[in-house]
C-alpha cells in the first residue's frame, strides 16, 4: 500500500485485506538500514489474529521516496503525519532496534496516540561504534557484514543470505541510508527521559545473547517504563524477528490480548 506525504511516496507492507476501524491497528518499524522485508514474517501472522497491520518503510527505505531522515526526533514526526493520514487512533507501536527509538520518541511526543508499545532489542539509547560509523560513511559493503556479525546470535545463520544485502546492495545506499540511520541512533539523547514519562502498558523482547543490546541494558530499560513486562528469548542475539520471529510472534499476540 503507498501512502502520499509530503508529496513523496511512503510504502507500508500490508495484507491486501480492506482496514476495519473495528479492529485494532498495529504499527511495525523496522531498524536501522532496514526496511518492511524484515517483518515478513510477522505481518500476514498478525493480520490472521484479527488486527490492522502496517509495516513501514522509513523514508530513503525499501519501496519509499525522498532521504533517509537525519534524526530519531524527525522520524517520530515523520510518523505522525502516516498516523494522520491512515486516520487510526489508539494504536500499537512496536519496534526493532532502531525503531524502538522512533516509538519512544513518538510516544514522548504524542502520548495520547498510542494504546500500547512493543519494544523488540531495544533500548533507550543505541551508541554505535565509530568504527561502522565510517565503514557505512565510506560506503563500505563489509560494514553490512558486520551488521549481521554482532546482530545474529553465535549459531545463526544466514538462511538465504544476509537480510540487508538483500534491502542494500550498492555503496551509495549503504551512505545515503545505512550511515545516516547509525548516526541518528548515535545521537539520539532523549531516551532516558521520554522512557520515564511513559504511562502506557509497554512490553520487552530481548535475546540472551544479543551482542548489540545487551541483556541488562535492555533491562535497564524496561525499569524506566513503570507498567511494562519482559520476555526473554534463549540463545536468541539482536535480530529477534527473524532469528526466531515464532516466539516472538507468539508473546506479541499473548500481551495484546492480555491488554
Amino acid at each position: 500500500m503507498d501512502l502520499l506525504v509530503n508529496n513523496k511516496k511512503v510504502f507500508s507492507m500490508d495484507t491486501g485485506e480492506a482496514f476495519d476501524n473495528k479492529k485494532q491497528s498495529i504499527i511495525l518499524l523496522h531498524g536501522s538500514g532496514q526496511s518492511h522485508v524484515v517483518w515478513s514474517l510477522t505481518t500476514q501472522y498478525l493480520a490472521d489474529q484479527n488486527y490492522n497491520v502496517f509495516a513501514l518503510d522509513l523514508p530513503g527505505h525499501g519501496n519509499s521516496e525522498g532521504q533517509s531522515l537525519r534524526s530519531i526526533e524527525s522520524m517520530a514526526e515523520w510518523l505522525d503525519e502516516i498516523i494522520i493520514s491512515l486516520n487510526i487512533k489508539n494504536f500499537t507501536l512496536i519496534g526493532h532496534s532502531q525503531g524502538c527509538l522512533i516509538a519512544l520518541e513518538y510516544t514522548n511526543k504524542y502520548a495520547s496516540k498510542v494504546k500500547d508499545l512493543i519494544f523488540i532489542a531495544g533500548s533507550y539509547e543505541i551508541p554505535v561504534n565509530n568504527s561502522l560509523i565510517d565503514l557505512a560513511l565510506s560506503g563500505d559493503l563489509e560494514s553490512l557484514n558486520l551488521m549481521m556479525k554482532w546482530g545474529y546470535g553465535s549459531s545463526k545463520q544466514f538462511i538465504g543470505g544476509n537480510p540487508l544485502q538483500k534491502i542494500l546492495n550498492s555503496p551509495r545506499e549503504v551512505r545515503e541510508v545505512l550511515a545516516v540511520d547509525l548516526i541518528a541512533c548515535n545521537n539520539y539523547k532523549n531516551g532516558k527521559n521520554a522512557a520515564k514519562k511513559i504511562k502506557c502498558p509497554s512490553f520487552f523482547i530481548f535475546g540472551d545473547i544479543d551482542k548489540m543490546i545487551k541483556i541488562e541494558k535492555g533491562k535497564e530499560f524496561a525499569r524506566l517504563i513503570s507498567n511494562s513486562k519482559i520476555h526473554v528469548i534463549k540463545n536468541c542475539g539482536h535480530m529477534i524477528i527473524l532469528e526466531n520471529a515464532f516466539e516472538m510472534r507468539e508473546k506479541i499476540t499473548e500481551f495484546l490480548k492480555n491488554e
